[in-house]
């Protein structure tokens, strides 16, 4: 498994204004069906997943390059830009933000006709991933938005985003399905973090031995469990143990770990996956583990392009309509000549592209590196 990246911004409130959230839809559309018409689906999922791609495409459709907001509205304005070309592209768009992420196995199920993979498969990817983010990984960020991505084929990508209300910074997380092994170990490839903390981190490599005795833990009566878990709170703990404790209840925790108990579960995956086993079943369950077996979980901290059409706020400029419109005719008018075999300005599109990269060579370019692939 690979998590592609975690990209770190400020919280910020408020909506999008509808003239604009219109124009990011049908300019995200444009995009998109120029990539998939180019190199196909796969790799439109594939630079999603690329936190560095995914900022400067919000940023190409307006949105604040600083901002939390543009990962909740890039995703919408990719999703309300898709309908209807779903089947066409071989790309779908399911989740987003608050009540929505939670209709993603709904949506995903109910397009299972229109594809070749799994849906069953694809749910539990993305149910996985969020438990990853929100338990395995306890960074002090609460999940509020996912959005899960995917092809007729089955590859996917994961965009889902936590927020800190104590340090008033929202956490993107990126995932990608392409070299799928594990979801429980070392699941990320590239950080994008401006701070990092201190998390109890199970997905760590160093945690490897955490999981195999959180896993068997679990296996023991709840009684004992709970037992060991009060003694713990009598005992004089390191500075992070305090943290991790003052909010464990023994009793509240009775009846998971007896439904863990029961389940017997084989791996620290599946552990993960037993309804009702959340952040504070693991912490638990590490907690012991270490204190009481001496095995330690990793507390690593594994957290770091607006000038096309200027920003909603005004920066670096307030948005150009005129430009913007302009960009999406462009857009579609290349893609449709292509179509039919005119692919003059689609070329000229590309040779603008090629003429970009020369004058920044030397600096990391994610579209140069999938171009040259």
């Amino acid at each position: 498994m690979r998590r592609t990246g975690i990209a770190e911004l400020p919280l910020h409130y408020g909506t999008c204004p509808r003239w604009l959230f219109e124009r990011m839809a049908r300019l995200a559309r444009a995009i998109t069906e120029i990539v998939v018409y180019e190199y196909g689906p796969g790799e439109m999922i594939r630079r999603l997943s690329d936190p560095f791609f995914f900022q400067s495409l919000g940023c190409v459709l307006g949105f604040d390059w600083h901002s939390s907001g543009l990962t909740t509205t890039l995703c919408a304005a990719l999703k309300e830009g898709l309908k209807g070309l779903e089947k066409d592209l071989g790309l779908f768009v399911a989740g987003g933000k608050g009540g929505t992420s939670r209709k993603t196995p709904t949506e995903i199920e109910s397009r299972g006709h229109l594809i070749s993979a799994s849906a069953g498969d694809l749910i539990y990817a993305s149910r996985m991933a969020a438990k990853v983010d929100s338990t395995a990984l306890q960074d002090g960020y609460q999940l509020y938005h996912h959005c899960f991505i995917y092809t007729q084929e089955g590859l996917w990508c994961v965009i889902q985003q936590g927020m800190n209300d104590a340090t008033r910074y929202a956490r993107r997380y990126h995932w990608l399905s392409e070299g799928l092994r594990d979801f429980v170990c070392e699941p990320h490839q590239a950080i994008c973090s401006e701070t990092r903390g201190r998390a109890l981190n199970l997905v760590a490599r160093e945690s490897e031995e955490a999981r195999a005795t959180t896993t068997l833990l679990s296996h023991e009566r709840p009684d004992h469990l709970i037992s060991e878990l009060k003694k713990l709170r009598d005992l004089r703990l390191p500075a992070h143990h305090e943290v991790l404790i003052r909010e464990i209840h023994p009793d509240r925790l009775a009846k998971i770990f007896l439904k863990t108990y029961e389940r017997q579960p084989e791996n620290f995956e599946r552990l993960l996956g037993v309804n009702g086993v959340g952040p504070k079943t693991i912490r638990a369950l590490s907690l012991i583990s270490e204190l009481v077996y001496g095995v330690s979980p990793s507390f690593r901290d594994p957290a770091r392009y607006s000038f096309a059409h200027g920003g909603k706020d005004g920066y670096p400029y307030p948005v150009d309509r005129e430009n913007y419109d302009r960009s999406i005719q462009i857009l579609r008018t290349a893609l449709l000549k292509a179509k039919i075999g005119e692919k003059e300005r689609l070329e000229s599109i590309k040779r603008l592209s090629r003429s970009s990269q020369l004058m920044t060579r030397g600096s990391w370019n994610p579209i140069k590196r999938r171009m040259e692939r």
